[in-house]
């Protein structure tokens, strides 16, 4: 099928913006779900779809049609030389030998606005194939590892992605409720911690506030219409959503050790420390946050 790899559907996608319309920006929607009839499919179905209609370039590399090897190792550099796994990734990417699946991705990342990020939540987390295309993709050199003018490692609100959005769109079989600020799960926020903040935010990219669709295994179809409608609304705000206000690591609110100095939040701890916002958000700034991630209005709890 042609939408299935970013490498192969490039003319199709441009192919169907209609003639004379503006393209209004390039997305890599990269899917991992092993079951084509799944809610997750037909939201990507729908999701870019939308995005087309938009003028909006959309690429698909749907993982598991790819069969997408998640495993990293030696094999990835070709014959590159280096002390260590690290340092022969680092120069496999300057060097151009890295391995073809590898470089077809990045070059898909480098032409994207905006990475969309869809997957079920296993276990608390991406499915293995999905970690894996991280692994592989976001290569030393490439998504981090890189410099600025003052040779500093530009990490933690700069990158070497930076300049791009990420969004990811999550389907869990919980109920809304449980994924939100006193839900048994913890905040959607915090369950994708090492996902939004540990490699979006590391690498430069505005994130987005992860798309939660609750309760995916019992939608019926009025449900559907409605999280297909949540879901436009997401994609329609890709350029304008400022994103979760992460705190940047050169913003002067992190000591030499990478920990936040006394003055900022003093007494608190754990994720929301680390967003510009925490110190002034009330627990119903915090719900309306959750709420607009989770479509919670529209979910049976």
């Amino acid at each position: 099928m042609a939408e299935k790899n970013s490498a192969d559907n490039g003319s199709a996608e441009k192919g169907s913006v209609e003639k004379g319309s503006v393209e209004k920006g390039r997305v890599l929607w990269v899917h991992a779900h092993p079951d084509d009839a799944s809610l997750g499919h037909a939201l990507v179905r729908s999701g870019a779809a939308r995005l087309r209609e938009s003028g909006t370039h959309v690429a698909i590399s749907d993982l598991y049609a790819m069969n997408w090897n998640p495993v990293l190792s030696d094999t990835d550099f070709g014959a590159t030389q280096g002390r260590t796994l690290s340092e022969r990734q680092k120069n496999a990417t300057a060097t151009g030998l890295l391995a073809d699946d590898i470089r077809r991705e990045q070059d898909a990342l480098r032409a994207a606005d905006h990475l969309v990020v869809s997957f079920p939540l296993w276990w608390y987390g991406m499915p293995a194939i999905l970690k894996g295309w991280f692994d592989r993709v976001f290569t030393n050199g490439f998504a981090f590892g890189v410099r600025d003018e003052h040779g500093r490692v530009r990490k933690y609100g700069d990158g070497g992605l930076a300049g791009r959005t990420m969004l990811a769109v999550v389907t869990a079989g919980d109920r809304a409720a449980a994924l939100g600020p006193r839900g048994i799960s913890g905040s959607i926020d915090h369950v994708l911690w090492p996902l939004l903040h540990g490699t979006g935010f590391y690498t430069g990219m505005r994130v987005l506030r992860p798309h939660l669709v609750a309760s995916a295994d019992r939608l019926d179809e009025e449900a559907f219409l409605r999280e297909e409608r949540r879901l436009h609304d997401r994609l329609d705000g890709l350029s304008s959503d400022p994103g979760i206000p992460y705190r940047p690591l050169r913003g002067g609110e992190y000591d030499r050790e990478h920990v936040l100095v006394d003055h900022v939040c003093p007494g608190e701890y754990g994720p929301d420390v680390h967003t510009a916002s925490a110190s002034g958000r009330s627990r119903r700034v915090q719900r309306h946050e959750y709420r607009q991630c989770a479509g919670v209005q529209d979910q049976a709890q």
